[in-house]
C-alpha cells in the first residue's frame, strides 16, 4: 500500500463494499438487489423508539457552542436548529459503524431525484470502499473509464483536485457525475504501484454491456458484464449458442461483473440447477424470518456431460457472487481466478415522513453451504492470478493472461 494510503488511512479498520454504477440511474438500481425491495416490510416508528440517551451531555456540548464558539472564518455561516437535528440523525446513522446503512436529509434526497431526471453523465466503473480506501471495483466494457485508462483495483486518491479520504461512496460518485460530454479528473493509483495518476474521463451517457462470447483452443467462453433485467435472455442465447457448437468445456466469465439484480442471479444458476437446489439464503434482522430461494429448475445439461468452469476475480461481487457460490457448492462447477471482492447484503431505501430518505441494510447473503458472502467473498478451487505485465501475441494484441490459464485448467479437467 502506498504511503498516501498508510498515513490517511489508518484509523479506518472496516472492511466493506458499497457497489455503485456511475451511471445516470446508479442510485435507484444500487438498492433493488434484494427480495426485500419496494415491500412494505417494516412497521412504522414510533416516538418511544427514540429516546434521548445523553440529554445532560448534550446541554453542555450545546451550551459550550452557543456561547463560544468563534467560526474560523468570516464568510462561515452558523448551522439552524434544523441543520442541528439532521446532523444529529446521521451521527445515530453513522454510529452503526455500517457505510451501507445512510441518511439523507430531505435537500439531499430532493437533490438526488433532480439529478437522475436531468441529462447527467458518468464514467462507466464500479467503485466502493475496501479496508477503507475508495476503490475502482471494476470498469464497464467499452465505456469512458475503460478508455481512459482506469482499471480494476484502482485506489481513488481524488475527484477533480479534491482528496476523497472520508467521504461516503454518494458524495464521491456525485463528484465523478456531471454533464454528458464534460470531463472529470481523478487521481487513482494502478494496482502495483505507488505514485498517484491523474486520468481525464469524458462523461458519457453509460451503455451497460451484458455479454460476448468466443471459442478458444475447443473451449467455448461466455464473458458476462452484468446482470441486468435482460440479462437472462440473453444468457439463454450464449447457452444454445453453446449447446449448438457441441463442445463440451463452457468457461463462465464473471471477472470484473460488479452485479445486478437478484432475480436475473437466480436465472442464471437455475440453468445449471435442478429445481430442488438451494441458490442463496438470505439472513434478515430478528423481525424478518430467514429465507432461501431455490433454482427454478431450468437445469439444461442435466443429461449431457460437460465441464463448467466460472472465471472469478476481485471485480466479481454481489450477484456474480452468488451465481459462482451456488454452482461451487452443488459441485456443478470449477472456480478458477482470485478470490472475489465480498459484497452480500441487501439495502432497502425507506422514505420518512419528512422526505429524507434511511437506507438501510436489512439482509446478508449465504450460499448454499453457509458461506457469508460479505466477509468472505468466493474463494477459487483453482488460482489463476492476474499478471501485471502486459504479454502480446504475434500480432502484437495484448492477451489475457488470466483468461488463458483458466482455457488450461478446464482443459485439463477430469
Amino acid at each position: 500500500m502506498s504511503n498516501f494510503f498508510q498515513k490517511n488511512f489508518n484509523n479506518s479498520n472496516l472492511k466493506y463494499v458499497f457497489l455503485v454504477v456511475i451511471a445516470i440511474f446508479f442510485f435507484g438500481f444500487g438498492y433493488l438487489f434484494g427480495d426485500l425491495s419496494n415491500k412494505n416490510v417494516f412497521s412504522k416508528a414510533s416516538a418511544s423508539d427514540s429516546p434521548i440517551l445523553v440529554p445532560s451531555v448534550l446541554n453542555e456540548v450545546r451550551h459550550y457552542l452557543n456561547n463560544y464558539f468563534i467560526p474560523w472564518k468570516a464568510s462561515s455561516t452558523l448551522p439552524t436548529n434544523e441543520d442541528l437535528a439532521y446532523g444529529m440523525l446521521k451521527g445515530y446513522v453513522n454510529s452503526y459503524g455500517d457505510p451501507y446503512t445512510q441518511f439523507f436529509d430531505p435537500v439531499e434526497s430532493k437533490q438526488f431525484e433532480e439529478d437522475v431526471k436531468g441529462s447527467f453523465g458518468g464514467v462507466g466503473a464500479v467503485i466502493g470502499f475496501k479496508d477503507g480506501i475508495p476503490a475502482v471495483i471494476s470498469v464497464l466494457k467499452d465505456n469512458p473509464a475503460e478508455k481512459a485508462g482506469v482499471k480494476d483495483g484502482d485506489l481513488i486518491v481524488s475527484v477533480d483536485g479534491t482528496f476523497v479520504q472520508g467521504m461516503s461512496v454518494d458524495e464521491i460518485v456525485r463528484m465523478v457525475r456531471g454533464e454528458i460530454g464534460t470531463d472529470v479528473k481523478m487521481g487513482v493509483i494502478h494496482k502495483d504501484e505507488t505514485k498517484t495518476s491523474e486520468v481525464i474521463i469524458t462523461r458519457a451517457e453509460i451503455n451497460t454491456p451484458i455479454l460476448d462470447t468466443e471459442t478458444i483452443d475447443d473451449v467455448f467462453i461466455i464473458h458476462f458484464y452484468s446482470f441486468t433485467e435482460t440479462s437472462s435472455t440473453k444468457f439463454n442465447q450464449a447457452i444454445l449458442e453453446f449447446a449448438n457448437s457441441r463442445k463440451n468445456k463452457l468457461i463462465i466469465d464473471l471477472r470484473g461483473n460488479g452485479g445486478g439484480y437478484l432475480d436475473s442471479a437466480i436465472d442464471i444458476a437455475s440453468f445449471f440447477l435442478p429445481s430442488d437446489k438451494l441458490i442463496v439464503v438470505e439472513k434478515s434482522g430478528k423481525s424478518l424470518p430467514e429465507k432461501g430461494t431455490y433454482s427454478k429448475g431450468y437445469n439444461y445439461f442435466s443429461n449431457k456431460k460437460i465441464k463448467v468452469a466460472v472465471l472469478i476475480n476481485e471485480g466479481s461481487a454481489s450477484a456474480s457472487e452468488i451465481v459462482a457460490g451456488a454452482l461451487k457448492d452443488h459441485g456443478v462447477a470449477t472456480i478458477v481466478g482470485e478470490k472475489s471482492f465480498g459484497k452480500g447484503s441487501v439495502q432497502q431505501l425507506i422514505k420518512l415522513s419528512d422526505g429524507s430518505d434511511l437506507k438501510l441494510t436489512v439482509a446478508k447473503w449465504y450460499t448454499p453451504k453457509g458461506v457469508n458472502i460479505s466477509e468472505s467473498g468466493i474463494t477459487p478451487d483453482i488460482v489463476a492470478s492476474s499478471s501485471a505485465k502486459i504479454e502480446l501475441d504475434k500480432k502484437g494484441n495484448p492477451v489475457d493472461t488470466q483468461l488463458k490459464k483458466a482455457v488450461e485448467i478446464i482443459k485439463n479437467l477430469k
